[in-house]
């Protein structure tokens, strides 16, 4: 048995044997297929390997419970505009063995995360841009819209103020805060958008990212997924490239000056917000954010 380690207050617990237990029970047909943990699981799910063809995701907490029932209705409307491979959600498992959340059960995509060292950087930037290019022209009827949360991707800056401020409280001996405060109330000003909804993914970081053979082979974890201010999906510029390939993504989504100042604050306030958070929980998760966090700065002086 493989035990998950917790990341949250209010986790559930969750380890190979439960995952065991709920497929047997639910899903007999895949009975005793070899389970494992995927490394490097995201913050709001676990993701198992189930045999060589199958994943299983298990919300962590109860407020992240819902991305299997939003899966299973927009992924199958979405995959035939997109030039890569996103999550095919196969069935829904319902709360047992003592597991008291719904979770899902996916076709598993190859690849590995994305990582410099895997791909020429330029031709992946390239290539995600061409994603988000597709996604965004997706037609948004009836699409679910972001939650009233300060959290919630391409919305507004403002209402993470208070959040950025506090953090910030508790970083005054790893950050030159002054500095950061002044370039956080001067990207405020940019917080100002008008626009049509686009689709947008929220979350374009390495881990949802997949590469294979020198490509970018899929893309997961669609939970952020509405939609919202295309901005959002800017983030990818922060969090997965730098130097030329972040040039070459900037170039090729082809972006107003606003939008581009609005996804940079994103990036700022989701990582000074997190390092607190995580600092203590997951460590390697805010790993490398003083030097994160000055390119951001580089980048709001030039």
């Amino acid at each position: 048995m493989t035990s998950v380690p917790k990341l949250h207050d209010d986790e559930v617990e969750i380890d190979t044997s439960l995952v065991e237990r709920l497929v047997a029970q639910q899903f007999p047909q895949w009975a005793g297929l070899p389970v494992r943990v995927v490394a490097g699981s995201g913050t709001d799910n676990v993701t198992f390997r189930l045999g060589d063809e199958l994943a299983v995701r298990l919300p962590r907490t109860e407020r992240t419970q819902g991305q299997v029932e939003k899966d299973l209705t927009w992924m199958p409307r979405l995959a035939p505009h997109l030039p890569l491979p996103i999550p095919e959600p196969l069935e829904k498992g319902e709360p047992g063995a003592g597991y008291p959340l719904t979770w899902g059960v996916y076709r598993w995509l190859e690849g590995e995360p994305y990582s410099a060292g895997l791909i020429d950087t330029v031709d992946a930037a390239q290539q995600l841009a061409e994603f988000v290019r597709c996604l965004q022209e997706v037609d948004t009827t009836g699409a679910p819209v972001p939650p009233d949360d300060p959290f919630s991707r391409g919305t507004p800056l403002a209402p993470r103020d208070s959040l950025f401020r506090e953090a910030l409280e508790q970083l005054q001996d790893d950050f030159d805060t002054p500095r950061l405060l002044a370039a956080w109330e001067a990207s405020l000003e940019s917080d100002t958008w008008d626009g049509r909804p686009s689709w947008i993914h929220g979350d374009l970081m390495p881990g949802n990212i997949l590469v294979a053979n020198g490509k970018l082979s899929a893309v997961i974890d669609f939970g952020t997924a509405w939609a919202a201010d295309p901005a959002a999906d800017l983030l990818a510029a922060w969090y997965t490239f730098d130097g030329p390939a972040r040039a070459a993504f900037r170039e090729a989504m082809r972006v107003d000056r606003d939008s581009w100042a609005r996804a940079r604050a994103w990036a700022l306030s989701l990582t000074i917000i997190a390092v607190p958070y995580y600092r203590d929980r997951r460590p390697g998760a805010v790993r490398g954010a003083q030097s994160f966090v000055a390119e951001i700065l580089a980048d709001f002086d030039a």
